[in-house]
């Protein structure tokens, strides 16, 4: 056999080697995850929110979320200077009223209110839906944050069933103990793109459901790196923009 052919050999089984070691990690790395992660759901009541409706304000809007073992239906309603706006996402797609009207409205724009309902909903229940099939996880370690150890956990979506912003990147903090998501940050695209990080406040349970505010910052300088925003809000390195808060939550359990 010739040296070059036994080179050849040899390079190609490392490269195997290499290939099988590095799944073995990604696989460990997502099961940690998905282990984390389903323990942060379940302390937040995540079963109850699977069959409840629950309705809340943000800013000057009304917010309702039916949901019901898979079937869901996200609401948001407000009133301009001349109309009552209405707008449903459900498991059927987007709609929009006006006046109690259905609009037809081109898809485009569809897509951007879908986006915007979603978002606010899916914001007010976390961490619900990090185990959903679209979303990766990945564990990337522990980490001191605020004097506090947490398990620091990345988030990504498959393009199929990510939605809309499914480029986005978010990474949350989940105490070591009580498994509950303290902060979180994310990458956006939209609007520019930039980055955020949030520290939740006012934590109450309502119906067994955990509900939080949020403090928003974002880093105060260009070049600032997603995975770095714990070290940065350590260090003051972070500027608060605003806080997010739910007003009135209410909550009504499904009866099974």
């Amino acid at each position: 056999m010739g040296y070059m052919k036994l080179y050849k050999i040899v390079i190609g089984c490392v490269i195997i080697v290499i290939a099988i070691v590095g799944c073995h990690k990604k696989k460990n790395s997502e099961d940690m995850a998905s282990a984390i992660v389903t323990k942060s759901i379940e302390a937040s009541g995540g079963n109850r929110i699977n069959n409840a409706t629950i309705t809340f304000q943000f800013r000057d809007r009304s917010y309702k979320a039916t949901r019901n073992n898979g079937s869901f239906v996200l609401e948001r309603s407000f009133q301009d200077s001349t109309n009552v706006i209405a707008d449903r996402l459900s498991n059927d797609g987007f709609k929009r009223y006006v006046n109690g009207q259905l609009q037809n409205i081109q898809d485009s724009i569809a897509a951007k209110y879908s986006s915007s309902v979603n978002s606010v909903h899916y914001f007010s229940v976390l961490p619900y839906g990090l185990n959903d099939d679209a979303v990766n996880q990945e564990y990337l370690g522990q980490t001191l944050l605020n004097g506090n150890e947490y398990y620091k956990i990345k988030i990504t979506f498959d393009e199929l069933g990510g939605g809309d912003d499914f480029e986005d990147v978010f990474i949350y903090w989940i105490d070591k103990e009580s498994y509950k998501v303290d902060y979180l940050a994310y990458s956006f695209h939209v609007n520019g793109g930039g980055l955020r990080f949030r520290k939740a406040f006012n934590e109450r349970y309502i119906e067994g459901i955990r509900f939080v505010d949020y403090e928003n910052y974002k880093p105060k300088y260009e070049g600032s790196k997603l995975l770095e925003l714990d070290e940065m809000f350590d260090q003051d390195k972070l500027d608060l923009l605003s806080r997010i808060e739910l007003k009135n939550v209410q909550v009504l359990l499904n009866k099974k």
